[in-house]
């Protein structure tokens, strides 16, 4: 069993940090409360300092370098959270940063660590090839690598998240948070286990990055052949050696979530609580929405960031609303006649159903003579709504398809 972090770690870390982080909000969640029949918190670390709690792990590590160490610059990979946390550290401690970013990182994580302070190169498909190159670089000029979950100063530094939570909510019953790598959750339960070791410790992951299964029911950690979810500050391919023993030792509870219900998570977070959240803080108000997970109240759910790009966003919550019932798109088969489209959008109008867009379509091959297809895009007030719009074309007539 490697030596795992100690809650004294994380307090040592609690007072590096005092001036560098905020002691983020945590906010009350009335769809959650109201659905697990008991109070639900979230801790909104998608307030933090660059967005994401990745500045408390990755300034401890850099803070706790010797001065030779610093003066030989500090590498790192992430897909852009840990990228911006790096910088954001890097910068405040005057040390140079280089980071490692996926191809396909997204835009604002790029340009936000840039400015921050750090150099950016994009090399690799996922993290896991980003960290090859970054360990390569580090090999190659002296650099010092800042993991981004598998070292204890790095596990320390994320565990005052947990510290906070138990001075915030003093009878909380259940923290529920994501795993990518698993240095969040390995920092919360360090810090809560030794305190309160009655709380219940549970993880989530995207079921199309889930690690931690697997190599849980393994006794040891496990590769993933590949990952396929929206959630990328949690697509990792396999759990640090670190972070497992911490997992495996001190979390209840692993489960997984699908990309549609960390969409509605999104969603619900957005318009109910007003908070913007990415796919990967999202996971673990995913996995109470749905039921993934069941949690004793007082929970709460650790919103680990908020640096998601808006065209994800658009997609995010365009998929959201057709998963609600909200956003529905179909095409109706009618007679190409004059007044045809008139009459059609006038009963779509008549049950009260807000057209986004209209596609007209006279040249395709499946269509008989004399026939249109109409693709249409409208807003409805929920699943029922919807299926009551499309019974009323379908009983006048129209040829409808989904």
């Amino acid at each position: 069993m490697t030596h795992l972090v100690s809650v004294d770690d994380i307090r040592a870390a609690r007072e590096l940090l005092q001036d560098i982080v905020r002691t983020t909000p945590i906010e009350p969640c009335r769809p959650l409360s109201a659905k697990l029949g008991g109070q639900v918190w979230l801790k909104c670390e998608n307030l933090q300092r660059a967005g994401a709690y990745k500045v408390r792990g990755a300034y401890t590590r850099i803070a706790r370098l010797t001065d030779a160490e610093r003066a030989r610059g500090v590498v790192a990979a992430s897909a852009g959270n840990h990228a911006q946390g790096v910088a954001v550290a890097a910068t405040a401690l005057d040390v140079t940063a280089t980071v490692f970013m996926p191809v396909g990182a997204p835009l604002p994580k790029v340009a936000a660590t840039k400015g921050y302070g750090a150099s950016v190169q994009l090399i690799g498909a996922n993290v896991d090839e980003s960290l090859v190159a970054a360990k390569e670089f580090a090999d190659a000029t002296g650099a010092i690598f800042i993991h981004p979950f598998d070292h204890p100063d790095v596990i320390a530094g994320q565990g005052t998240v947990g510290l906070e939570i138990l001075e915030q909510v003093p009878d909380v019953k259940t923290i529920i948070t994501g795993i990518g790598g698993g240095g969040l959750i390995s920092g919360v339960a360090v810090a809560v286990k030794a305190l309160r070791p009655d709380v219940q410790i549970i993880g989530v992951q995207a079921a199309g990055a889930a690690s931690f299964p697997p190599s849980l029911r393994a006794g040891h950690p496990v590769k993933l052949d590949q990952l396929n979810t929206i959630a990328d500050g949690i697509a990792v391919l396999r759990p640090g050696d670190l972070t497992y023993q911490h997992v495996s030792k001190l979390v209840d509870e692993v489960v997984t979530v699908t990309d549609e219900e960390i969409s509605r998570a999104l969603l619900m977070l957005l318009e109910r609580g007003k908070l913007v959240v990415e796919p990967a803080g999202g996971v673990g108000v995913a996995a109470l929405l749905s039921g993934a997970a069941k949690v004793e109240t007082p929970a709460v759910a650790i919103l680990s960031g908020g640096n998601i790009d808006p065209l994800l966003m658009l997609r995010v919550i365009e998929h959201g609303l057709s998963l609600a019932g909200r956003f529905l798109r179909f095409t109706v088969r009618c007679a190409d006649r004059p007044g045809q489209l008139a009459s059609l959008l006038a009963l779509i109008a008549e049950h009260r159903a807000n057209i986004v867009d209209v596609a007209h379509q006279r040249h395709d091959p499946q269509l008989r003579l004399g026939e249109v297809a109409v693709a249409l895009s409208v807003e409805t007030r929920g699943s029922e709504h919807s299926d009551r719009l499309l019974s009323a074309l379908k009983s006048n007539g129209y040829a409808v398809s989904a």
